[in-house]
């Protein structure tokens, strides 16, 4: 199944996990640590923890520099790919709904599964070939470069995680984003000492 046909059929669960997943694996891009997110996911285990969704993302809002204009990674100039990678990170954080309803969340996991392979996509040193993400999301992979090509084989994981083992996949889950993080995370390590 395409990506596009998987975020279509998963639960409220799966698409929590595939929006924080894609979220976290640009912690990054914010200048986050590796914990921040931890609270949500372990949110997600069990049903009690739908009702404090909210306040564990206001916490990490919080920690994540308020208004997102704090601390993360910064291009060297407007308009510059780092930039709008920030940008969209900020942008998925900013989104993410305070109620964990399922409607809400599948139009924010559907955001965050565009948003991060962009970011990938304008941190790749090698070129897309691709027209759109769109195009990765619906199956045609052809010509794609690595970054954009491991991302959508994460988000695409995380969902058959989610849908083959319900909550038992949230650890595995957890592991292939912690993966991506690190992946990123060397990515802009790698641009900043270029620009330095």
């Amino acid at each position: 199944m395409s990506l596009v046909e998987l975020i279509g059929q998963a639960d409220e669960r799966g698409l929590a996990a595939s929006g924080l997943a894609c979220l976290d694996r640009c912690i990054p891009l914010l200048g986050g640590d590796d914990e921040v997110l931890r609270p949500l996911w372990a949110g997600l285990a069990d049903d009690a923890g739908a009702a404090e969704w909210g306040e564990r993302l206001e916490q990490a809002r919080g920690k994540l520099g308020g208004e997102f204009g704090a601390g993360g990674f910064s291009g060297s100039g407007s308009g510059s790919g780092e930039d709008e990678a920030v940008l969209l990170a900020r942008r998925m954080l900013a989104a993410a709904p305070v109620e964990r309803s399922a409607a809400g969340i599948r139009v924010w996991a559907d955001a965050c599964s565009v948003a991060a392979l962009r970011i990938h996509r304008l941190l790749d040193p090698l070129k897309d070939a691709g027209d759109s993400v769109d195009a990765r999301r619906e199956g045609r992979t052809e010509g794609m470069s690595p970054l954009v090509a491991a991302e959508l084989r994460r988000q695409i994981t995380v969902l058959e995680l989610l849908a083959g083992h319900g909550p038992a996949g949230l650890r595995p889950a957890l592991e292939v984003s912690t993966e991506g993080r690190r992946v990123l995370r060397a990515v802009v390590s790698r641009r900043s000492r270029r620009r330095g």
